[in-house]
């Protein structure tokens, strides 16, 4: 039975606490989707997540370049995608994308529903709500 599971960050400077209960509550997995509007802090929230996963290179939202590549401390890798500009299923197979959701590795989304068919059946798919309060609800279902 799915539960659904959220998570509130009030303004930037919670986002460290809230990646930290984020990842907490996703367990292992590690493909990330996230759904929200334009501004609503996809890159920002993934800047913070890449920031608790141990990523100390620059995080920037890969909106022409379609995938960046981090690396932990560790060595291990964490893929950021952006499918904002991809316009047929098959600018996504070019890149291999399989290779990567199949790695093992954090795979971290934007922009998931252009893309949407080509999602493994275990995707974690989060949804941004911007609160009235500016405050943002991540939001999502999970064994």
């Amino acid at each position: 039975m799915k539960m659904k599971q959220e998570v509130t960050i009030r303004d930037t400077a919670d986002l460290g606490r809230a990646a930290d209960e984020f990842l907490r509550k996703i367990g292992e997995n590690r493909i990330i989707a996230f759904f929200a509007p334009m501004g609503a802090g996809k890159t920002t929230f993934t800047t913070a997540l890449c920031s608790r996963l141990g990523v100390e290179d620059a995080v920037c939202s890969p909106t022409f370049t379609i995938i960046n590549e981090y690396r932990t401390r560790d060595g291990e890798p964490v893929y950021h995608f952006d499918f904002y500009r991809i316009n047929k299923t098959s600018e996504a197979l070019d890149i291999g994308i399989g290779d990567y959701f199949y790695s093992g590795d954090f795979c971290i989304m934007e922009w998931p529903e252009n893309i949407e068919e080509l999602l493994p059946e275990e995707t974690l798919r989060v949804r941004i709500t911007v609160n009235p309060d500016q405050s943002r609800t991540l939001s999502w279902e999970q064994d």
